[in-house]
């Protein structure tokens, strides 16, 4: 009896143990869920996965994602009120909407400043930034950066870049030093938003 061939089934493994909280356990786990379920769960999100690597693109003005070049909450007029949310990430941006309390437009960075990976401003959304508050009638940037060391160097960065061109705030409490955005429940990103203070 010849063996079975299962290299599709293990190359499946493989990439879903690259997710974020999964290994190779866990993405053994998922895998056979998923072929347990194929009709309910494998074949739609195979489709829909399918479909997102079609059409998913980052916004150019903000850096969000979504699936046409300007997206939703950019072309969202209602969101014109002169507050400009910086964030590190898309993780970040969601984290922030997931609380419903900002109402304003995002800018997301795309990372944040690291000597040890040789990340410097023009490798970050900061030029952009610089450019939408002299272009967009922006009079507020918060800046919601994680509370990690590059995080507030890249705040500090962007502080002096900004300074005197329009009123900069940053979360206060309820960020724990260290902590990022994307794991912080929504009550406490809407406390931090609340209490931002002016840098």
């Amino acid at each position: 009896m010849a063996a079975q061939d299962n290299s599709d089934i293990e190359a499946l493994i493989a990439l879903m143990a690259k997710l974020p909280g999964l290994g190779p356990r866990s993405a053994r786990r998922a895998v056979l869920h998923l072929i347990r379920k194929r009709a309910l769960v494998l074949t739609p999100l195979a489709d829909a996965m399918g479909r997102v690597a079609e059409t998913a693109r980052e916004c150019l003005n903000c850096g969000n994602v979504g699936t046409s070049d300007i997206c939703t909450l950019c072309a969202d007029e209602t969101r014109a009120n002169g507050e400009l949310c910086v964030v590190e990430d898309v993780a970040d941006l969601w984290a922030m909407e997931r609380a419903g309390v900002f109402k304003g437009r995002y800018h997301v960075l795309g990372g944040t400043l690291s000597a040890l990976d040789a990340v410097g401003p023009e490798n970050l959304r900061i030029p952009r930034l610089v450019d939408r508050v002299a272009t967009e009638g922006v009079n507020e940037v918060i800046l919601a950066l994680n509370a990690t060391i590059d995080g507030q160097t890249t705040a500090h960065y962007i502080a002096d870049q900004l300074e005197g061109r329009v009123k900069l705030t940053s979360l206060a409490q309820g960020v724990p030093i260290g902590g990022e955005l994307d794991y912080l429940d929504d009550g406490t990103i809407s406390a931090a938003l609340r209490a931002r203070k002016e840098i």
